[in-house]
């Protein structure tokens, strides 16, 4: 079998062939991509809330297009993060994945912050993202910002490790009928979809869509199936209006239903929102903007019934936890001054949740009703310091319910050392705040009647309303240049000091007691992480693009005084040391593009069970590699072939290397797109 060095230069070789052969002066207006110079001058706005050039923000930012997209083998919002280089992305099944940036890629990851169109994507049950119930249709996705590092002056708690920000497109850049139709693959079975957009009025333009999506069992070791298909219905609308001078209007919602089956049942996520934003523009480069969304979601997890075993347990029935969460959000923001002089930024938020979890047998979150309320402010000000530097200095003040008020400042600078050449460096202090995994989780033990003098507690894992927030301490320096024409280079160095991070402690309930039960989480590690990320970009031709990425990460971890863990930090996560990705896009000619996709991750070292020691499990490292061949039939009609995975029938990205772990297979199938 070929390695993913040498299918790399197969696809390189084939289309330097086909160029030859073929005059390119033709195709080059023909190209759906951006030039890599008009890349970097696209505007973004994570890193400071206001836009940006690419280039020009200090920031560890990564720029995924709509364009990329396309070209791309993805076919879920997860396959189309492993675009950007700065991520560590691993799948676990046909729907579960592990998503983080700069360690802590642990199964419940919680330190990366992901917003579709300004509207949280999190998850108070355990403070992540539930990436099985987050999708979109990718042709209407405009960019996606990716940036690595704090971001909490600008978006809060969570924003401790990364951000990922979703811009989904306008409806005018939506209009028509678009339809595809894409399956008979190894794991995507079916992929339909249709959207159509139209206006209504001088400058106000609608589109709607729907979406099926079904996913097969992916396999164990042995190369047997399993028991966790997947499908799921999604659809939803957007209205964008301009009617009204300097003001944009935007009113969207979306749905989703769908079904994960396993083998103790079916699992059953669906949910909606609605959201609405108003923004107005003002003289000087200054806006306001009004966010406001509701979001509704339900989570329903089967548990198999547990045996009772002699002398003195008692089995559980089955049964399924439900999760149902309702948030309500308002934000607003105000952009003041211009960057070139002095540029302030400031707002404030409040979001409300109300989340109830029942039928719990085995798991546990107690109340069962729980009303949170967060409410924020931030302000940022950005000085010019001369022409070539600026600093920007800021911070974000938030409240919540679990732990009171905190406060989460920075400090960046940057400094343009030479045309098309910056430095930058800041530092920044983060926050996780506590979700109800850490501070309401029960999970019973089935332990009863025991006779004296053994003292059985009544769970053997539990939260603590005493854990406090997670803290994170972050320095970074970058350099982002223009090294030639065509020739773009990005290097990020960080060192980020955590502390408070969540431990489990074994607790005795009695003297007697035999078993240092329950396990209970407490804020007792320590660690510090430092690494670099390095991503190039290189326009060989206007025909042909070459991205390369590459991650170092060094974790330490250790116990707080007083404290001790019970798995040595590995809990918290489960990250390769290094990571290696390329990419090629290339035009074979007016009509034919070629996308290749590499990607090399070290072995992973994970920790099975909170109650296991320093017992830890070691993931082989391991390369993969995707493909697409797309061929522009007409202008509305495109035709393409995709392959995933290619250079093993099935591998282990994530999980135990057991014979009961899931491994991800190869899937090759078509699909085709109409455009009228």
């Amino acid at each position: 079998m070929m390695n993913g060095f040498q299918l790399g230069a197969l696809f390189l070789l084939a289309g330097a062939v086909a160029l030859a052969q073929e005059d390119t002066t033709g195709s080059v207006d023909a190209l759906k991509g951006l030039s890599l110079e008009q890349l970097m001058n696209v505007q973004v706005t994570s890193v400071s809330r206001t836009p940006e050039a690419l280039f020009d923000a200090p920031s560890a930012i990564q720029l995924i297009t709509g364009a990329d997209i396309a070209d791309s083998a993805a076919t879920s919002l997860p396959e189309a993060l492993r675009l950007a280089s700065n991520l560590e992305v691993a799948q676990e099944n046909s729907h579960d994945w592990a998503i983080s940036a700069r360690g802590f890629d642990a199964d419940l990851a919680n330190k990366l912050l992901v917003l579709i169109d300004g509207r949280a994507v999190y998850t108070p049950l355990y403070g992540g993202v539930l990436w099985d119930m987050q999708d979109y249709l990718l042709q209407d996705i405009d960019r996606i910002e990716v940036i690595s590092g704090p971001a909490g002056t600008e978006w809060g708690a969570n924003a401790v490790n990364g951000v990922i920000n979703i811009d989904t497109k306008s409806a005018q850049d939506t209009q028509g009928l678009y339809v595809l139709e894409a399956g008979a693959g190894a794991e995507l079975e079916d992929q339909s979809a249709i959207r159509y957009g139209g206006q209504v009025a001088p400058d106000v333009y609608y589109r709607a869509y729907a979406e099926y999506t079904r996913r097969d069992s992916e396999l164990l070791p042995s190369g047997q199936g399993t028991d966790d298909s997947f499908d799921v219905a999604r659809g939803g609308f957007r209205v964008d209006s301009t009617a009204v001078t300097d003001t944009t209007l935007t009113l969207q919602g979306d749905a989703y239903r769908g079904t994960e089956f396993l083998a103790q049942g079916d699992e059953n996520v669906e949910g909606e929102n609605v959201l609405g934003r108003w923004t107005r523009d003002g003289a000087d480069d200054s806006q306001m903007s009004l966010l406001a969304y509701f979001d509704r979601t339900f989570l329903s997890l089967p548990y198999p019934a547990s045996p009772a075993a002699p002398p003195y347990y008692t089995g559980f029935p089955a049964s399924a936890l439900t999760d149902n969460l309702d948030t309500w959000d308002v934000d607003f923001q105000d952009r003041i001054g211009s960057a070139a002089s002095n540029r302030v930024v400031w707002g404030a938020s409040y979001r409300y949740t109300r989340e109830i979890d029942t039928d719990q047998n085995l798991v546990q979150f107690l109340p069962e009703k729980l009303d949170q309320s967060l409410v924020s402010g931030f302000a940022e000000d950005t000085a010019a310091l001369g022409p070539d530097a600026r600093i920007t200095v800021g911070t974000k003040i938030e409240h919540n319910d679990y732990t009171g008020w905190e406060l989460e400042p920075s400090l960046r600078g940057q400094w343009n050392v030479a045309p098309r050449q910056m430095l930058w460096a800041s530092v920044s202090r983060a926050v996780r705040t506590p979700a109800r995994y850490d501070h309401d989780l029960v999970l019973p033990t089935g332990l009863v009647n025991a006779p004296p003098p053994y003292q059985f507690p009544t769970e053997y894992l539990a939260g603590s309303h005493a854990f406090g927030d997670e803290t994170e301490l972050a320095y970074e320096l970058g350099y982002r240049a223009e090294v030639s024409s065509g020739f773009t280079l990005s290097v990020s160095n960080f060192i980020n000091d955590y502390d408070h991070l969540e431990s489990t402690a074994a607790t005795p309930t009695s003297a007697t007691y035999p078993f240092a039960l329950p396990v209970v989480f407490e804020n007792g590690l320590r660690a510090q992480t430092y690494g670099t990320e390095v991503a190039a970009d290189y326009q060989i031709a206007a025909w042909w693009r070459l991205h390369a990425g590459y991650d170092y990460l060094h974790e330490r971890f250790w116990n707080a005084p007083g404290y001790a863990d019970t798995t040595g930090g590995y809990l918290q996560t489960a990250d390769p040391r290094n990571q290696w990705s390329a990419r090629s896009d290339v035009h074979l000619g007016r009509r034919v593009r070629l996308f290749a996709d590499w990607r090399w991750v070290a072995k992973l070292r994970i920790a099975p069970s909170p109650t296991d020691g320093m017992v830890t499990d070691t993931i082989p490292a391991y390369q993969e590699a995707d493909a697409r061949i797309s061929w522009q039939v007409t202008p509305g009609l495109e035709l393409s072939v995709v392959g995933q995975n290619l250079l093993h029938r099935y591998h282990l990205e994530y999980g135990y290397s057991d014979p009961t772990t899931e491994e991800i297979q190869r899937n090759v199938f078509a699909k085709a797109e109409w455009r009228y």
